[in-house]
């Protein structure tokens, strides 16, 4: 009895996860996974694009990402289920601190650097298609955009490159408390609202290992529940664990205020998400899919229900 325990106990999920501050409780449940039986393998990768590219190639069961990768992976192909949201909002549009410019309308003849297929790129283009402005990478537009990695934009900023930038957190509230930057508006004024960063499973995980993932999502809640509930283990954990000191007390605060943890994704939202992504042409898919067919919150509100939280 003791030893099929044992082997239960070591039943692994290999999770896909990216180095954002509102990500750390995802990373957090390889912590207490042991409790919750099962035991976590976390990869971290570099953009929720490459967390879909694992996935496809049957190298993960769970991976992260902000939602507009989700939907540009089960519009590719990805055999994926949303299952939760696990943080909101997470994106702020910060201008260098010298131009003090205060509205997307001061954008005009500016460059605006973002990551090229990121939720921050679907929130920038909806908040200058809302202001009648147009964008390129290319001159002629008024806006021209910057496309860069994550990791770059800030630096990109300081050193004059780009006038603006449309990015994530931590990093932009680093921009902000530093000086070089400082923040023009929290995007969340356009249909889209807050979005939601979204878990993913394999159908096949969601499927054929059911046991393993309702154990994942009762851990997965957990883990969450915690970082809300206790401010202070989850700025440890973020801060000296997944940043290994690089994040100060005041870049996390302000982070994770801009980007609260959360477990819940509702269809509405990801329609919503998907339509503005075929409105902007973020993506280009040939055939969205449609959220109600791949949204499924069961184990969620099963995992929600048996912690009991609301």
């Amino acid at each position: 009895m003791a030893s099929a325990a044992q082997a239960q106990a070591q039943e692994v999920v290999r999770l896909g996860n990216l180095k954002f501050a509102h990500y750390g409780a995802v990373s957090y449940i390889k912590e207490i996974a042991p409790k919750c039986g099962i035991k976590v393998d976390e990869h971290v990768f570099a953009k929720g694009l490459d967390v879909m590219q694992a996935i496809i190639a049957g190298e993960l069961d769970v991976g992260t990402t902000a939602s507009e990768a989700a939907i540009s992976g089960r519009a590719g192909g990805a055999p994926i289920y949303a299952v939760a949201g696990f943080a909101k909002g997470g994106a702020r549009l910060v201008g260098r601190a010298d131009l003090h410019m205060k509205s997307v309308k001061d954008l005009k003849g500016k460059k605006v650097g973002v990551t090229r297929g990121g939720i921050q790129e679907v929130l920038l283009l909806a908040e200058l298609q809302q202001a009648g402005m147009t964008a390129s990478d290319q001159p002629g537009k008024d806006v021209q955009l910057v496309y860069l990695a994550y990791a770059d934009l800030n630096q990109a900023m300081l050193g004059k490159n780009i006038d603006a930038m449309m990015q994530s957190e931590p990093q932009s509230s680093q921009a902000i408390n530093k000086g070089y930057g400082n923040e023009m508006l929290k995007p969340y004024d356009t249909p889209i609202g807050a979005p939601v960063r979204t878990m993913v499973m394999t159908e096949k995980f969601y499927k054929e290992k059911r046991p393993l993932a309702e154990k994942f999502m009762r851990c997965f809640v957990e883990a969450t529940k915690t970082f809300i509930d206790n401010q202070a283990v989850a700025e440890k954990y973020v801060r000296e664990v997944v940043f290994k000191g690089q994040l100060s007390k005041q870049d996390f605060d302000d982070a994770i205020g801009n980007s609260p943890y959360s477990y819940d994704i509702t269809p509405e939202h990801i329609q919503v998400t998907t339509d503005i992504m075929v409105k902007t042409g973020v993506g280009r898919m040939a055939k969205p899919p449609v959220a109600r067919d791949w949204v499924k919150t069961d184990l969620l509100d099963a995992a929600k229900k048996s912690l009991n939280v609301k």
